[in-house]
């Protein structure tokens, strides 16, 4: 089993835990535990409150540190206009999924891939709750993002990169599914050559020079290194499917 499939359910099944709590809000209290797990939050819940989801999907999404409290940067960053088809490559709990979806509109079209079935369940069950139209779920493969060729204006793909055990399979899947002139968004913690990783960036095997390099070798155009406001730790990166 590869890397992303682990790292995928170990998330679902804190996921699905919070989905089960949730579910059961309206039977008698009972003592809760946190299902985010002491590692993420270092917290327990308050025993025999209602289990909040949404709540608990904030915790979450939290641990992702700057890709969670520079969203709106981000978001901003990808430069989405009214529209656009975008793909979400590892797209979890949908943070991003459902702020492109309000920032694309009715017109546009988000696809939330990932190879975890629960965690596009989650997104389905998030997008209908805001009642977002235009969000589509995608059961990606290890080696496949298995989207449409040629149908995407936007592919991003955020701290996910690097757990791919074949990125070159994944992102010649990209490649294909990118309209001409479409562009990839990347955004990934950096590491220097030598520097000693602290444990929340243990799992990051390479940094932003190694990665340029792979996806240039498939085809990518590099084309901005983009300072986004609120990411220190991780660089965002624009590349663009040539046009012809």
């Amino acid at each position: 089993m590869g890397r992303l499939a682990q790292m995928r359910m170990a998330g679902a099944a804190a996921l699905g835990a919070a989905i089960f709590a949730a579910g059961a809000c309206s039977q008698p209290a009972a003592p809760a535990n946190d299902p985010s797990g002491e590692a993420r939050s270092g917290e327990t819940a308050p025993q025999n409150d209602d289990v909040n989801l949404d709540l608990w999907l904030e915790r979450l999404e939290v641990g992702s540190r700057e890709l969670y409290s520079a969203r709106a940067e981000v978001v901003e960053a990808v430069g989405l206009e009214a529209g656009d088809w975008v793909a979400d490559i590892g797209s979890g709990t949908g943070l991003y999924t459902l702020l492109f979806a309000e920032a694309v509109g009715a017109q546009g079209q988000v696809f939330a891939e990932d190879i975890e079935p629960l965690f596009l369940d989650l997104v389905t069950r998030r997008a209908a709750d805001a009642d977002l139209t235009n969000v589509s779920a995608v059961l990606g493969r290890e080696d496949d993002v298995t989207l449409p060729n040629e149908s995407m204006d936007i592919v991003f793909i955020a701290d996910t990169y690097h757990y791919f055990d074949d990125r070159e399979a994944v992102m010649r899947s990209v490649y294909r599914a990118l309209k001409p002139g479409g562009a990839l968004i990347l955004v990934e913690f950096d590491i220097a050559q030598g520097e000693e990783r602290p444990d929340y960036k243990s799992h990051v095997r390479f940094g932003k020079d190694a990665v340029v390099s792979e996806l240039e070798f498939v085809g990518f155009e590099l084309t901005e290194d983009v300072a986004v406001p609120g990411l220190d730790e991780n660089y965002f990166v624009r590349f663009m499917k040539p046009a012809g």
